[in-house]
């Protein structure tokens, strides 16, 4: 039992990668205490959370620790020519250079597809495709909060075909931005929410062999990005729309 809190603790966490993760769900489903156990340690953090004022240090207390802080030294300069190491270094290049193009043009030009789509190859690329992973939206929506100012709507699509994996967070220009990843076979979807700026100039469906669908859904724009085929990924779209995304 001492084993199974360990594990309940870092999947609430979101500290197990994708397979214990999985196998972990597989004995709660089959362990009605341990589903009970995991219920209790939920209320508890919602409670902490909801009725405890946040603790913030105090300007000395930040002044001591920025005191402690080694000197900044420059980057290491990358050595070797992995695949891997290019290719990390393109997508930063891919990404800074939509940037500018965003600074620079304003309204006349439109990076956000640019973003999204890098954002997507960035985290095919990493170890993992997430931060937080779980099958259960009632722990992939709360691991937003207090990350970020809002969190996106949650759909479970099993049903549909289209497994929830986890969420992440990334980064829209310089806007951290929730990312909620969902699986279909071998395909990744990752879906991206961001404050819907109203804006209508014409968007890409396709770049680099992605698809991309966009919609708006109560002030937010989501972004859905996948190598899956254009009419497969406007099913899933399709199906999260019409899902239950209940609190």
């Amino acid at each position: 039992m001492h084993d199974d809190r360990l594990l309940l603790d870092a999947y609430v966490d979101g500290e197990l990668d994708p397979a214990h993760a999985l196998e972990f769900e597989q004995r709660l489903a089959a362990d009605p205490s341990l589903a009970e156990e995991l219920g209790r340690v939920e209320a508890l953090r919602r409670a902490v959370r909801e009725r405890l004022p946040r603790a913030t240090a105090s300007p000395a207390l930040r002044r001591r620790i920025a005191a402690l802080a080694p000197p900044r030294r420059s980057a290491p300069r990358w050595r070797g020519s992995s695949a891997a190491a290019m290719a990390a270094s393109a997508v930063v290049a891919f990404a800074a250079g939509s940037t500018a193009t965003w600074l620079t043009l304003g309204s006349a030009g439109d990076p956000l597809p640019e973003f999204v789509v890098a954002n997507h190859m960035r985290a095919l690329m990493a170890n993992d495709t997430v931060d937080v992973t779980s099958s259960d939206r009632h722990v992939v929506k709360p691991w937003f909060n207090g990350r970020l100012p809002g969190s996106p709507r949650v759909v479970n699509l099993t049903a549909e075909g289209f497994a929830l994996v986890g969420g992440r967070i990334d980064v829209i220009g310089l806007t951290p931005v929730p990312t909620l990843v969902y699986r279909a076979r071998l395909h990744v979807i990752s879906v991206m929410a961001l404050p819907d700026a109203d804006r209508h100039a014409a968007r890409p469906h396709a770049i680099n062999g992605y698809n991309i669908v966009e919609w708006s859904d109560g002030g937010v724009a989501y972004w859905a990005v996948s190598d899956l085929a254009a009419p497969e990924l406007e099913n899933f779209v399709r199906a999260f729309r019409a899902g239950d995304a209940e609190p």
